[in-house]
């Protein structure tokens, strides 16, 4: 299988460092890495030219991670809350992408990009998840994303009190749970001491 050869100019995540020199698929290269500007291919003239300017890139970088690393410190924890439609079983009718992660962390006074939120999975149920924000290659907090049908709703779940159908059996449980331990007609049971 053909790779092709190239260096890095940042970090990239289970890639390399900067200056590293990596070997990767062609797809990967020419749709991903060199069109953003991630790294250069590994001929002799982009290496010399990488190594007269490697202590420039790394300055850079170097400042950019301080830059991400006290937005970071000032931000901590990040938590949006996102308001769609759902069904009654609680799942979402759609899916709440990264950019809407984005729109919501803009609006909550973070300004940053979709492509810099992380899904593992994609959200598609009411409730709390968790995701990432990446800042800087080196640097990312973590996010909760409080999705509900309403803000009152979000506000019952960052509580961490259940809402829409796991409350209603919630409530019938504790309901029968109630009517058996104070029904006046139940035979007495025994106690344990």
């Amino acid at each position: 299988m053909a790779v092709i050869e190239l260096v890095l100019l940042q970090r990239v995540e289970k890639l390399g460092q900067m200056g590293d020199v990596v070997k990767v698929k062609p797809g990967y290269a020419r749709n991903f890495l060199l069109p953003q500007k991630k790294a250069l291919r590994a001929t002799k003239a982009n290496l010399a030219a990488f190594e007269t300017q490697r202590a420039r890139l790394e300055a850079e970088n170097l400042k950019r991670r301080e830059e991400a690393m006290r937005v970071a410190e000032r931000v901590g924890t990040l938590t949006v809350t996102v308001i769609r439609q759902a069904g009654e079983s609680g799942s979402l009718y759609g899916s709440v992408s990264a950019r809407d992660i984005a729109d919501a962390c803009t609006e909550a006074g973070l300004q940053i990009g979709r492509d810099q939120v992380v899904l593992v999975h994609p959200i598609k149920t009411l409730g709390l998840a968790r995701v990432r924000v990446v800042l800087h290659p080196e640097v990312s907090i973590p996010a909760t994303v409080n999705v509900a049908r309403s803000p009152e709703e979000a506000e019952k779940q960052a509580r961490g009190e259940a809402v829409g159908q796991a409350a209603e059996e919630e409530a019938e449980d504790t309901a029968e749970a109630e009517a058996d331990f104070f029904d006046p007609g139940a035979e007495p049971q025994p106690e344990v001491a």
